[in-house]
């Protein structure tokens, strides 16, 4: 077993793989392909020939910005100083996947910085979530960040609509837009209501960076700047990142390559489950990165699952499907969370290391993985600057949230079990597969250990939750996912609806068909009213993890769907005590 050590010497955090023998060749002979066809330069010039030969070029915008951006430090600067000087305690961005996941990863690193507004980032639908961010400020002292790069993206406009109402109520309707900001490609729609409703400013998107892609244009930089983070220390380890990736460097020399080598060359052996560890400071950094690897690489029936937010556990209680990433913040190490890792490598799994010497490095790793990602992608022969899935289940939430426009309700629907207070639902073809796995057993045990008994040597868990993400409630969905993990040795993932929509959703529907999938709904016990809506944020919601639902099915996926009738916390306590029995069953 053997490490490989690049871009040590550029100055940027080195990409340090350790990989079994097998493995190790077939990474190092996808570096020497990646050489011999001088794909590093084609890369920097946009040769769209490296992946799928369609529209990538019109997407690599992201290879410029580090420049762009640190042309700009004096304008981050007074963007900075107008915020603190403009009596905001708070700032609340509005947003949804690539515009809202880097800045909930910034503002989990660094906290608040003080003199600056407190950030919150605000990207779900939950009626209790939307509550929950509302109680955490004062309206008159906060300033909006309405954050979507197309403009016409639901949760985003939604939120705005019911804040600027809310900032209206309580400043006046010309008080309201000065306590409103955009950030969204030119000629939106979004640029046009801010326009009309005499937002403060409007900040620009790059039309050719795509969402999860755009942590260093302005979807990122803005919110790091109102929240106080120095953008110019940011900005200058991405150049030296961007520097140690560049078209001059050798492959075997250049992190960026070296890691999406690395991932490409471990999926096509197998290895396509990419299990990341972080330091506890850095922790949310998985969350931002699941939609980079998920969105870009699942389609066309592969690509990479990203695993966040699993515990580490002993080396047999995995399969031969993983390649594990340490990203560790040198000045917190986290000694435990090592030891397991080198456990891991001394049994033969692949292990990735990357060392960061203080949070500040986050911004060279945005761009690292963006590389990356975007290698990883050219060898699995994708384009990973589409999302045709996620559309997928847009277009279902449109029709149901229209129907609800019309009619005052959603479709009727029956479970197919009822017990313990919970109700189980799924599509004819999921009913009728776990009807003959329980044996004709109808109760909420028996199928739910039927599902779960779907689970198959290279597959994953997918646990897709529609209700509020708070600590009462990760804890038992952790303990979910741990106790599947451990029973069935596969790997576990866990996403928050309808965040994960724009994330994970795309890898899950497009990607290998090896997710065995839970999703859980509950009834919303205080709902909140959509401005200018008849449907609700409750309903939206709804009609969300529906058409989500119904998208899973119509690809053929194995997935059943438990709803929590009483209250949440609860609900999931109670499920988790049933999953637990049923994987003793």
């Amino acid at each position: 077993m053997t490490a490989r050590t690049a871009g040590r010497e550029s100055g940027a955090s080195p990409t340090v793989p350790s990989l079994p023998g097998d493995l190790e060749g077939q990474v190092a002979a996808a570096l020497d392909a990646w050489a011999k066809g001088d794909c590093t330069r084609r890369l920097w010039e946009r040769d769209a020939a490296l992946w799928t030969g369609a529209d990538e070029a019109d997407w690599l915008g992201w290879l410029d910005i580090v420049a762009a951006q640190r042309s700009r430090i004096e304008e981050f600067d007074a963007i900075a100083k107008n915020a603190r000087e403009g009596g905001f305690t708070h700032a609340l961005l509005l947003g949804m996947g690539g515009s809202s996941l880097c800045p909930e990863v910034l503002k989990s690193t660094f906290g608040r910085v003080g003199g600056a507004p407190d950030l919150h980032v605000l990207d779900s639908t939950d009626p209790a979530q939307v509550s929950s961010f509302e109680s955490r400020i004062d309206v008159s002292r906060t300033l909006f960040i309405v954050s979507s790069k197309s403009g016409t993206t639901l949760e985003p406009n939604i939120f705005k609509d019911y804040f600027f109402h809310r900032a209206v109520e309580a400043l006046g309707r010309e008080g309201a837009g000065r306590h409103f900001i955009a950030v969204t490609d030119p000629g939106s729609e979004l640029e046009s209501t801010a326009r009309a409703d005499r937002f403060r400013r409007v900040f620009a998107g790059v039309p050719g960076i795509g969402g999860r892609y755009s942590a260093l244009s302005d979807f990122g930089m803005v919110p790091a700047a109102i929240m106080g983070i120095d953008v110019g220390r940011l900005l200058e380890r991405a150049r030296v990142m961007m520097e140690a990736c560049g078209p001059g460097i050798p492959a075997s020399s250049n992190p960026g390559v070296v890691l999406g080598a690395s991932l490409g060359a471990l999926a096509r052996a197998g290895r396509d489950k990419v299990t990341l560890f972080a330091s506890p400071r850095i922790r949310a950094f998985g969350a931002w990165l699941e939609q980079l690897l998920a969105e870009s690489t699942g389609k066309q029936g592969r690509g990479l699952i990203p695993i966040d937010g699993e515990e580490p556990a002993p080396p047999d209680r995995y399969g031969p499907d993983r390649v594990f990433v340490l990203v560790r913040l040198a000045s917190e190490p986290d000694r435990e969370r090592e030891a397991a890792v080198r456990r891991l490598e001394e049994a033969g799994h692949p292990v990735i290391r990357i060392d960061l010497t203080d949070p500040h490095d986050l911004g060279g790793e945005f761009l690292r993985w963006e590389i990356a990602t975007a290698v990883a992608g050219s060898i699995l022969g994708i384009n990973p600057f589409d999302q045709p899935d996620v559309e997928a289940s847009k277009v279902a939430t449109r029709e149901l949230t229209a129907r609800y426009e019309e009619s005052g309700a959603l479709p009727p629907e029956s479970p197919i079990a009822a017990g313990e207070d919970l109700r189980l639902f799924t599509d004819p073809r999921n009913a009728e597969a776990l009807g003959r796995e329980a044996r004709g057993d109808r109760n909420v045990t028996a199928l739910i250990a039927a599902h779960l008994r779907r689970l198959a040597a290279g597959d994953y868990f997918g646990l897709l939750a529609y209700v509020e993400r708070c600590e009462e409630h990760d804890a038992p969905l952790q303990g979910i996912r741990h106790a599947v993990r451990d029973a069935r040795r596969v790997a576990t993932c866990l996403g928050y609806g309808p965040r994960f929509l724009h994330s994970t959703g795309q890898a899950y529907k497009g990607g290998p068909d090896s997710g065995v999938f839970l999703q859980i709904t509950c009834d919303d016990r205080r709902d909140r009213p959509v401005p200018g809506r008849r449907y609700t944020f409750g309903v939206v919601k709804a009609a969300q993890a529906r058409g989500d639902f119904r998208v899973l099915a119509e690809r053929g996926r194995r997935a059943l769907r438990v709803h929590l009738p009483a209250g949440v916390a609860e609900g999931l306590r109670r499920l988790r005590n049933v999953v637990v029995g049923a994987l003793r069953a």
